[in-house]
């Protein structure tokens, strides 16, 4: 069990793209927020999942907060889960990764001390709700919130943070198929994230 970072699981309830709320989806017999919360609750003490300020009230097995921003999206969602968090790094995901691999997201970890950002990239797309970030981005995001800059990709060239980039070929060392890249935008999405499921792999059932 992981005790000096806090998992933050982002589930805003927008799925804008899905035309119906992601969190709901099943993969298996279990919803997509089930899923991810299986996954942080295995490996950190801490969870929190965050959700939009006009989000409908979450029922989850771990807490539930809410943005402490509203309308500033993934970017919130960090800002959020550092601020909640008790620890001087959180990791950072999104509930709709159906395929989270507890292996990944220890080396990950083990990283932190290296740098402010700990992310990966992932055919030639960074990740960045899927990293580990310290509370050293506070002021940086702060920054970018009062320049109207929601865009979280922005914190990675900022020249005050470290960031530590995870190469795709030290991802494939652990998961080969980037199966815990994956997420779920579209309906065809969501049928070939069904079609791979496997409850033989070790992912759930």
């Amino acid at each position: 069990m992981i005790t000096d970072v806090t998992g933050v699981l982002l589930a805003g309830g927008k799925s804008r793209r899905m035309g119906e709320d992601k969190r709901f989806m099943l993969v298996g017999q279990r919803t997509l927020l089930e899923r991810s919360c299986a996954v942080l609750s295995e490996l950190f003490e801490q969870v929190y999942v965050v959700i939009a300020q006009d989000s409908p009230v979450l029922q989850a097995e771990v807490p539930v907060v809410r943005d402490l921003i509203p309308h500033c999206g993934s970017l919130g969602g960090l800002y959020t889960g550092l601020q909640r968090a008790k620890t001087q790094h959180i990791f950072l995901a999104a509930c709709d990764m159906p395929f989270l691999n507890p292996d990944v997201i220890r080396y990950m970890v083990r990283l932190k001390d290296q740098a402010d950002i700990v992310i990966s990239r992932w055919e030639t797309r960074l990740q960045p709700t899927h990293a580990v970030y310290g509370r050293g981005c506070l002021p940086v995001i702060e920054e970018m919130m009062n320049l109207q800059n929601k865009k979280i990709h922005s914190m990675i060239d900022h020249p005050a943070l470290r960031v530590r980039l995870i190469a795709e070929s030290e991802i494939r060392e652990i998961d080969r198929d980037g199966r815990s890249m994956f997420n779920i935008n579209t309906p065809s999405d969501l049928e070939q994230a069904r079609s791979v499921h496997d409850p033989g792999a070790g992912l759930g059932s």
